[in-house]
């Protein structure tokens, strides 16, 4: 028996589909309340692990059960994710678990090691996974841009960037 872990054997530069974790809230059940979260939740995500548009295999978005106005993969597609397979689909119920909740897993082919990955949780989702609520530093306007879909570059070559005159 080896004592070599499955990440040392791993043949360095190779590109494997890993999957990244986020979750958010809102304070109503709203078409706009859903798309500006999860417009949120998905740019830091991306600036967050330097995702590249064209390493999305897809993504999985769930809600739970008290959020019905919209389809939250609709923020995906505003934000220019159309090559990527979206779905959407209700978070199981469980009595007394965080309501008004958005849930997002991303498959994305990488070479980082699972360590390496950043799992975004925010409001009330933070308490979800305690574990998980240090984000690297990311301008407040890059974010407000996407929370509110003004001054975004969609062009594939600088996905999810700021606008430049």
């Amino acid at each position: 028996m080896s004592n070599i872990s499955n990440e040392t054997k791993r043949v360095a530069g190779q590109i494997v589909c890993r999957g990244i974790r986020g979750a958010t809230t809102v304070e109503e059940n709203s078409a706009e309340a859903i798309l500006s979260a999860t417009r949120e939740l998905l740019y830091i995500i991306v600036r967050a692990n330097e995702l590249d548009q064209e390493d999305v295999a897809s993504a999985m978005f769930t809600t739970t059960k008290d959020l019905d106005a919209t389809y939250p993969a609709l923020a995906a597609r505003q934000l220019g994710w159309y090559d990527a397979a979206l779905l959407c689909g209700n978070e199981m119920h469980v009595p007394g678990t965080l309501s008004r909740c958005i849930r997002i897993l991303v498959h994305w082919n990488t070479k980082k090691a699972p360590g390496e990955i950043v799992h975004v949780y925010l409001r009330r989702a933070k308490g979800l996974r305690p574990d998980r609520t240090e984000l690297p530093p990311i301008p407040y306007e890059e974010i407000e841009a996407a929370i509110n879909f003004t001054g975004l570059n969609t062009d594939s070559n600088k996905w999810l960037s700021p606008k430049t005159e």
